[in-house]
């Protein structure tokens, strides 16, 4: 399982740690970390460290501190190291400054101008070397050294703002940030790429893009929720010893070892009820693909048997003549261990969803069966509910514009959590999965992959999801397992080109196949 905490939570156990440790330890064992990082990114490239040109995007705080240690590092092995200092008061971490200087590292002041240093004031506050500190200098320079050595590094590190920023780049940043990303040098941010939200994943304003972001101590939620995930590359880790056990994790995403421990498997004894029988209530005259869609995610999501409802009954049939076909109303369909309902339903929706709502069996509403939706029609209910929107129908149940849910996909969740009473699945790029009352740990799903933007794919979504819930897993655990083992048919069904919905369905046996093994 890999977990993400809070800002708060990692402060807190940073202080912790810090009470134990001789000052200044823990920000040399990030830099230690950062360095082995960027050095190993170098020895990809050609030249590898000694010779390298690395640039060093530096704010005013601990964040630019880690990156001009982790300079010091790499110019001690032979890399020529620029310091950017984007801050507008030329503010910089006084000891990572010193260090940087010592070790033969060029101090670059502002985007402009370029200054020879002449001191460096320590500070006497918090931390091993005080407070950020101004930078004495002399005038003068060429009026673009910055640029010049944006232009020719082989790596830039963004160290302009820590997981306390808020808020996009301040102006004096974008410049040198966007030349860092014009450059071609492989682009690092540390600890969180700047202008995005730790704890939200939230992108208000510009940002750094990376190509890989080193982390620290704990995993943020920012770095597994787009829109900020997309900004953060690739993903390192460094582990400082911070201490989160008993703390709980704000988000989680399982990995094949969990699923593997979750995935339903038949004993010698089983029969299609032991094993699950769901019953989707999906299609209508103009939508029969829908049908076929939800009865095929059922179906390779492990039931033991599938009833089916509505208007396509003859093309779920003509593709699956295992299926029990019923034109009736759900309630007389027979027995079944969960219902599925929604996709490509017609006006026929509410009275099929107060029929299923009604039972005692686990319920997904998906698509149609979301329209309109009464918090109360689900709170009521004894077993559990789950419901599974895009963020067009999260903005809708919550009554906000779709930009809102898109760009603060955690909080929107977790709303959605709380009104209804229910699990929901968020769907999406990275895609979530928030327990009931709305609590931590939320889910994100890390196998998600963008050729599943296609039509019919959240059908079989749901009726692999109405299949697990039929199995017995707990909600939580059965639509986390539904989108992981989603997300691996997406992509095996793919491989890097178009893929039609119906070729995902046929690819979840497959994954499946491939977790199990693991």
């Amino acid at each position: 399982m890999r977990t993400a905490y809070s800002v708060e939570t990692v402060r807190n156990a940073e202080r912790e740690l810090m009470e134990r440790l001789p000052e200044g330890a823990l920000m040399q064992r990030a830099a230690a970390g950062l360095a082995a990082a960027c050095a190993d990114l170098l020895g990809r490239a050609p030249g590898r460290v000694y010779g390298a040109r690395v640039v060093l995007l530096v704010g005013a705080g601990d964040n630019g501190g880690d990156a001009l240690y982790a300079g010091a590092r790499l110019a001690r092995r032979g890399a020529g190291v620029t310091a950017v200092l984007v801050d507008a008061r030329q503010r910089a971490h006084p000891g990572g400054l010193a260090a940087l200087m010592a070790a033969g590292g060029r101090v670059v002041t502002g985007p402009h101008e370029v200054h020879e240093v002449h001191e460096v004031h320590e500070g006497h506050g918090t931390g091993a070397d005080g407070p950020a500190a101004p930078l004495a200098h002399a005038g003068g320079g060429t009026g673009s050294a910055a640029y010049v050595a944006l232009h020719r590094a082989h790596l830039v590190m963004d160290a302009i703002t820590g997981i306390g920023g808020r808020g996009g780049l301040r102006p004096e940043a974008v410049p040198l940030v966007r030349a860092a990303e014009a450059s071609g040098a492989v682009l690092v941010a540390v600890d969180l790429p700047s202008g995005v939200d730790a704890d939200s994943g939230r992108v208000d304003g510009a940002c750094v893009r990376a190509d890989v972001t080193v982390t620290f101590g704990a995993y943020k939620p920012g770095l597994l929720i787009d829109p900020a995930k997309e900004r953060a590359g690739a993903l390192r880790f460094v582990d400082l010893g911070l201490e989160t056990a008993g703390t709980p994790a704000d988000l989680e995403a399982l990995q094949h070892a969990d699923v593997a421990a979750l995935l339903p498997v038949p004993a010698a004894e089983s029969d299609k009820y032991r094993r699950g029988v769901v019953g989707v209530v999906a299609g209508s005259a103009r939508y029969p693909g829908a049908a076929v869609l939800a009865v095929a995610g059922a179906l390779h999501g492990g039931a033991g048997a599938v009833r089916y409802v509505g208007q396509g009954g003859d093309a779920v049939l003509a593709r699956f003549p295992e299926v029990l076909v019923s034109g009736g109303a759900p309630a007389d369909a027979g027995r079944v261990q969960s219902w599925v309902i929604g996709p490509g339903l017609d006006d026929r929706v509410k009275d099929a969803r107060a029929d299923v709502l009604a039972s005692d069996v686990p319920v997904l509403l998906d698509a149609d069966a979301l329209a309109g939706l009464d918090p109360q029609e689900v709170r009521g209910r004894s077993a559990p509910t789950v419901l599974t929107p895009h963020a067009g129908e999260a903005a809708r149940l919550l009554g906000v514009e779709r930009a809102e849910v898109e760009s603060g996909r955690l909080d929107s969740v977790r709303k959605l959590a709380v009104k209804y009473g229910a699990t929901v699945l968020l769907k999406g790029s990275t895609t979530l999965v928030a327990p009931p009352d709305g609590g931590r740990p939320v889910r994100v799903n890390p196998t998600g992959t963008g050729w599943l933007a296609t039509a019919g794919s959240g059908d079989v979504l749901s009726g692999l999801v109405g299949s697990l819930l039929a199995a017995g897993l707990a909600a939580v655990d059965a639509a986390s397992v539904g989108a992981y083992l989603h997300g691996l048919a997406g992509r095996s069904a793919a491989r890097g080109a178009p893929v039609g919905a119906g070729d995902v369905a046929g690819a979840v046996a497959g994954a499946w196949r491939g977790v199990g093994r693991g």
